[in-house]
């Protein structure tokens, strides 16, 4: 259509439209990557503008003007995100903050709680029905345009046209200013290192293939998605898209098949990111762009089977407070999409939020983790809103966690320098028993390669990995569901309590090196129960002693010969040659574990005990050669 034949009346200057602003006037922008840029500068340039209040989530080009006092004395911001451009001038006081759920922000307008005079924004061309299309920003721009009293458009033939509920008609445009002009650009910054690896492992390892994911604002998020480049058929439905989700849309690891809502296309409310980005949205039909309402409402939301949200966090307290928006009283960045997708991800079927964050800040002076947030810190996602948090030592899961479980959690997943610190605080604030021991302070990423799997006879699969003082509850109940008789064949007496100092006895000899306990799990719904446990200490200076307990309903399965292969060979990484076991003599399937791994055993046994000498260089030992568990 050519909007100059059709409704040449509207067509106009950006002087002329502008020139509709009146003094005192409520402005809405376009976000981010989609702001109209030449209606903003034309309107900055106007001097009859004053005391002009201006609402945006995400600002790029007025951050030119914030170091001109007059621009200030005449222009008012409230920014519902404050964008990276505009740190500076939220620690200088030079803007407002309006801190809410994007889900939320578009019934502002529409009840006039915030209301609208006029509406900036940018568009594609019209097609030949007059529609045109608001590109890389639906997100709240078509609640702003909708509840202004005046619509102010920009074509611009380089703006994308997208798909979905993009699409405005002339019709419902007051001026028309035609301007083309490059599309803001906001180029990906992150860079790999070995915080960023190391965080894109572990967060790899709970999401799973077939799962839809979001991917929240920030560096972070984005800098460990080339780590899901293993996975099969993930699904996207998120706030923003940005070039992070480029290599993995290209290599179909981004299929969208198995999305249970909107199957097929990737949901999405804003596109921010290099020009590459832009062209691959372009008139793209598996991008399916909707209003922040939509998107980000956590009802819909929740429609998504398997709903995993990835998100990242300022700091985090040990109960689990999160603040996102905030250093200190100095605001960072907003609430933005955060606490709508770990709830949308907490009621869908399968779902779970990851939030993920380097263990320090500041060249690794200060802690991420720490025991209450930093005065002046806002709470964004409360302690019950958070389920899996993930930095560069590991996993922490939270949810349905008390707080002493919680600390440990967390505590484990700190830098190993600041581990001592937040237990004794910890403590201070009665969080934890007064005898806890800390973590190991030491750096214990080897231990990653200690993890395996192996499929079960009775078609699960169990996970094997390292004991962790915050396994304390997990290994309290898997000792109380062991039957009598499988306790006595494991500690040779009728042991009737296993309680918090029998278990920080066992940790106290857990060093990972000379003393290790593997432990295997199987996933019960959302979470992970033990059903067996492995154990070797220090018994001389080349032998180790060793012992196992199986869970009754998955003895028989080959548990136990699979942790004795597993400790054999962290043993043998540590200068062990061999292991040592007693056990009771009517315990005849212990007994057949260890002959059928050491055929030239040794054994000497009294009226009740028999005591079993193993060397790991038996020349008849089943699968000589065998090579280490590969890494998860």
């Amino acid at each position: 259509m050519d909007v100059n034949e059709y409704c040449p009346e509207k067509v106009v200057s950006a002087e002329k439209a502008i020139s509709q602003i009146k003094r005192g006037s409520r402005v809405f922008i376009g976000t981010g990557c989609g702001e109209p840029q030449h209606l903003i500068k034309t309107m900055v340039k106007d001097m009859n503008m004053q005391d002009i209040l201006l609402y945006q989530m995400l600002s790029f080009t007025l951050s030119q003007f914030l170091d001109d006092d007059f621009f200030l004395r005449r222009f008012s911001l409230k920014l519902f995100f404050i964008s990276r451009s505009m740190r500076k001038a939220a620690y200088e006081g030079k803007i407002d903050y309006i801190p809410t759920y994007l889900s939320q922000i578009p019934t502002l307008f529409k009840s006039q709680r915030i209301g609208l005079d006029v509406a900036l924004i940018q568009v594609s061309p019209p097609d030949k029905f007059g529609y045109c299309s608001l590109g890389i920003s639906v997100d709240i721009t078509r609640a702003g345009m909708q509840n202004a009293k005046i619509v102010i458009a920009q074509i611009n033939p380089k703006m994308p046209k997208t798909w979905g509920d993009s699409f405005v008609h002339v019709d419902d445009l007051d001026y028309l200013v035609l301007h083309e002009e490059s599309v803001v650009e906001s180029p990906p910054l992150w860079k790999e290192d070995e915080i960023t690896r190391r965080i894109g492992m572990y967060v790899s390892q709970v999401v799973e293939d077939d799962s839809t994911i979001q991917v929240g604002f920030g560096y972070l998020p984005n800098a460990i998605l080339p780590y899901l480049d293993k996975k099969k058929n993930l699904g996207v439905h998120t706030q923003v898209i940005t070039d992070g989700l480029l290599p993995l849309l290209k290599k179909k690891v981004i299929s969208n098949k198995k999305k249970s809502l909107i199957p097929g296309r990737v949901v999405a409310s804003l596109c921010m990111g290099s020009q590459t980005l832009y062209d691959f949205v372009h008139n793209n039909p598996m991008f399916y762009f909707r209003s922040s309402s939509y998107v980000n409402d956590p009802t819909v939301i929740a429609r998504n089977d398997n709903l995993i949200s990835i998100s990242s966090a300022l700091e985090i307290d040990l109960t689990g407070q999160v603040c996102s928006d905030s250093k200190g009283n100095l605001f960072y960045s907003g609430i933005g999409d955060q606490v709508d997708f770990l709830r949308g991800s907490a009621m869908s079927k399968g779902g779970f939020s990851i939030i993920a964050l380097p263990s320090t800040a500041q060249n690794g002076r200060i802690s991420r983790i720490v025991p209450s947030l930093s005065e002046g810190a806002g709470v964004a996602t409360t302690r019950a809103d958070v389920d899996i948090v993930i930095t560069e030592y590991g996993i922490a899961e939270l949810q349905g966690k008390s707080i002493y479980q919680r600390v440990m959690e967390l505590t484990q997943i700190a830098h190993p320098k600041f581990r001592e610190e937040l237990i004794e605080e910890a403590k201070k604030r009665r969080y934890i028993f007064a005898d806890q021991l800390p973590p190991s302070q030491e750096d214990l990423i080897f231990l990653e390669g200690y993890k395996s799997v192996k499929e079960l006879r009775n078609g699960k699969t169990a996970l094997f990995r390292p004991l962790f003082p915050s396994d304390e509850f997990a290994y309290r109940n898997f000792f109380y569901s062991l039957q009598e008789k499988t306790i006595y064949f494991r500690f040779f007496y009728k042991m009737k309590i296993f309680s918090h100092e029998v278990l920080q006895k066992q940790y106290a000899s857990v060093d990972y090196t000379k003393n290790m306990s593997l432990i295997g799990l199987v996933q019960k719904k959302r979470h992970q129960e033990i059903i067996a446990i492995g154990s070797y200490a220090q018994a001389e200076e080349f032998k180790a002693e060793v012992a196992f307990v199986v869970r009754e309903d998955y003895q028989g399965m080959g548990i136990a010969s699979y942790l004795l292969e597993q400790l054999e060979i962290i043993a043998m990484d540590n200068d062990y040659k061999g292991f040592i076991a007693t056990t009771l003599r009517e315990n005849m399937g212990m007994l057949h574990v260890f002959k059928k791994r050491y055929p030239n055993a040794k054994t000497t046994s009294n009226s009740s005990d028999v005591i079993i000498f193993m060397d790991f260089d038996d020349p008849d030992k089943p699968g000589q050669g065998m090579r280490k568990p590969e890494v998860l």
